[in-house]
């Protein structure tokens, strides 16, 4: 597999740290696959202009969910890159003029700290399972409060749905309506709806958004932005007791190349592959939470395994420093051959 084409595709370069964008996992994901570092920030904290190309022709759709984030090999340089970037800018006057927060220096000791090691729904390789529950002992042996926790009423197929449901909305308009695009879509929402297990497909079938994609309505728009502010007041208020919230990247390690949309073998079982890479980074993309990725380990096979860190709105400076510290008990960064 080409790792190097998960860290630079799509990504700009500065200074020793990368750019991209996510809108359901496309910095996390490569930083877990990677073994680097790799920040989400809140939604709207980063202005997409001049790194999200408009459609000719088209509107501008891509204004909710889709963030600009970084790739780095320390959580110092994604801090340095994250300062210079993030604020307002007068091409995108969406983007609120919020300051950036100063951390609050908690010690690990002061520090309460909720995880999980996969939802019920979509279980993840064993190898991360084991290593998330090894971090977990291991930070618990530091003195800090850390508790497995859901928060209740964590519906995770209302979640998809919800999130499936907006990112039709907000794709409409986000490409050309030319022959090679719209067999392309096809082609991907058919994999979605054929490919991995009955039960899994079920959940992640994104065909059922066809008509919200083809035939879009004012009103329907507005219903699901209303449900998404209410689902991100939800984990808002969740989250309030906790300083951060650990748990996978997604639900595999780094898998062989594939024609686009397969589905992926995990532990014997088929997943399609938007399950397999987005169930637990598409919610945080839904409700606008940021999210670091630090990496913990490997598997057997060498392949690397990255922890996904979710902080509080607009908090990212907090949640990076909580990341660093975390990063110091269990980080377990591999530099490349020869660096």
């Amino acid at each position: 597999m080409n790792w190097e084409a998960y860290t630079v595709c799509g990504s700009i370069s500065v200074g020793s740290s990368h750019i991209g964008n996510d809108l359901g996992g496309s910095v996390r994901q490569p930083a877990h696959f990677c073994g680097v570092y790799g920040l989400k920030p809140t939604d709207r904290r980063i202005s997409t202009a001049g790194q999200i190309p408009e459609t000719p022709g088209m509107p501008y759709c891509l204004r909710q969910m889709m963030t600009v984030g970084c790739f780095a090999r320390s959580i110092e340089d994604i801090r340095l890159c994250f300062s210079l970037i993030a604020g307002a800018d007068p091409r995108r006057p969406d983007v609120p003029p919020i300051p950036l927060d100063t951390a609050s220096g908690k010690t690990l000791e002061d520090l309460k700290i909720a995880w999980i090691d996969e939802w019920a729904e979509v279980p993840v390789d064993p190898e991360i399972r084991v290593a998330m529950g090894a971090i977990a002992q291991k930070l618990a042996q530091t003195g800090m409060q850390i508790e497995r926790w859901l928060p209740k009423d964590f519906d995770l197929s209302m979640i998809w749905t919800l999130y499936g449901r907006m990112a039709a909305y907000i794709n409409n308009y986000a490409q050309p309506k030319d022959r090679y695009n719209i067999r392309r879509s096809l082609t991907l929402l058919w994999r979605t709806a054929t490919q991995g297990d009955k039960k899994l497909r079920e959940l992640a079938n994104f065909s059922r958004f066809l008509p919200e994609f083809i035939n879009p309505s004012l009103r329907g728009y507005f219903e699901t932005l209303t449900q998404r502010d209410r689902f991100t007041a939800q984990i808002d208020a969740a989250l309030e007791p906790w300083d951060v919230w650990l748990m996978p990247v997604a639900a595999t390690p780094a898998f062989t190349h594939r024609p686009a949309w397969s589905a992926i073998d995990i532990a014997g079982k088929s997943y399609p592959h938007g399950l397999a890479n987005g169930a637990y980074t598409m919610p945080f993309n839904l409700s606008g939470h940021p999210a670091v990725v630090i990496p913990i380990g490997q598997t057997q096979a060498g392949l690397p395994i990255g922890l996904q860190i979710v902080g509080k709105r607009w908090r990212e400076m907090e949640l990076l420093a909580i990341a660093q510290e975390l990063d110091k008990v269990v980080g377990n960064f591999q530099h490349p051959p020869g660096y």
